[in-house]
């Protein structure tokens, strides 16, 4: 690297770390209250934040084989269905596997799955 671009590259590595997070949309906290409004999942559900197609979007899991996972925009609105489900998705977003980037868990489900006594 030529040293004239050496403090540019650094100062643009510390901005970029120093950025603060996005900050979470209101629809996240809605669905993490109905999360806790239902028995913990096996597995226990999470939400992720990814960059998709030059956007960034929240993705809830597949819980279980047969109940699809939710791919939703920025605002709430659902996308897609990637994966999950009897039909394996909803073939709206067949390349989200592949081209998702800058994964960032937002929320999992930390309650302990075992019944109280």
């Amino acid at each position: 690297m030529p040293p004239i671009l050496v403090p540019f590259v650094a100062a643009l590595s510390f901005a970029a770390a120093a950025a603060p997070p996005a900050p979470r949309p209101p629809f996240v906290d809605g669905l993490i209250e109905g999360f806790n409004a239902l028995p913990v999942g096996r597995p226990p559900a999470s939400i992720v934040r990814y960059r998709y197609r030059g956007q960034l979007v929240y993705f809830v899991p597949a819980r279980c084989c047969d109940v699809p996972s939710a791919l939703y925009d920025a605002e709430g609105r659902r996308l897609c269905t990637p994966d999950g489900g009897f039909a394996g998705g909803d073939d709206r977003c067949l390349d989200f596997f592949e081209q998702r980037r800058e994964e960032t868990l937002i929320w999992h489900d930390a309650r302990d799955p075992r019944p109280s006594r």
